[in-house]
């Protein structure tokens, strides 16, 4: 966690409870209205917390909006490695496509969406919002999959000499373009796209890639 996230105002310790609806209502009305649109005392009342309370526990606007992020991306990347890195899949294709299936549903989301857009809006006036955003998630991400394929290297399953590299070649298949389109609201004239099949060819397409010579 980031010293953003842990930072609290002076006194006793803090309602847990209080503080988890805090950012629940943060997390939300950042969302929705944005930074700017969204006030300390809006935010109070939809915690159904005082606004003394939400300074108490988050000293300022900015600390409650970068710990909102930083705990919604906690959540949002505890679905993607379910299973442990430190050992290899039994089944190496269906592992790599429920990575990319679970991928893909969180990059996809409204609320993924939503965020990205938010982070962007604000990269110019707020660079330390968006270098916590970058670490607590694709930054995240590449790491956890480099273990992973660092393990599946040992096992021999894949031959893969730079392991992040092949981290970062791997999410770069998943999103292809579908996930701009989706960010900046593009509507293709096409056939809706088949994304399971697209998450198929993208994990065979990695697969062969790294096949053992």
């Amino acid at each position: 966690m980031s010293k953003i996230s842990q930072t609290a105002g002076p006194g006793r310790p803090k309602n847990l409870a209080k503080r988890a609806a805090i950012l629940d209502a943060a997390q939300s009305l950042f969302l929705q209205h944005g930074y700017e649109g969204s006030s300390m005392d809006a935010i109070a009342q939809e915690a159904a917390v005082s606004k003394l309370t939400v300074y108490n526990h988050f000293t300022d606007k900015e600390t409650l909006f970068c710990a909102a992020i930083e705990a919604k991306c906690e959540t949002q990347l505890s679905q993607l490695f379910v299973s442990s890195t430190d050992s290899p899949p039994s089944n190496l294709r269906e592992c790599l496509l429920g990575i990319g299936h679970s991928f893909q549903a969180l990059v996809d989301s409204p609320e993924s969406l939503a965020m990205h857009r938010l982070i962007i809006s604000h990269a110019l006036s707020n660079p330390a919002l968006s270098h916590l955003f970058y670490e607590a998630t694709a930054l995240r991400i590449i790491n956890k999959m480099e273990q992973l394929l660092s393990t599946i290297n040992k096992a021999k399953q894949l031959e893969i000499v730079d392991t992040k590299q092949a981290a970062e070649h791997f999410f770069i298949l998943l999103k292809g373009t579908r996930n701009l389109q989706l960010l900046v609201g593009y509507q293709a004239d096409k056939q809706p796209i088949n994304v399971h099949q697209q998450i198929e060819n993208a994990v065979d397409l990695f697969i062969k890639a790294y096949q053992p010579s």
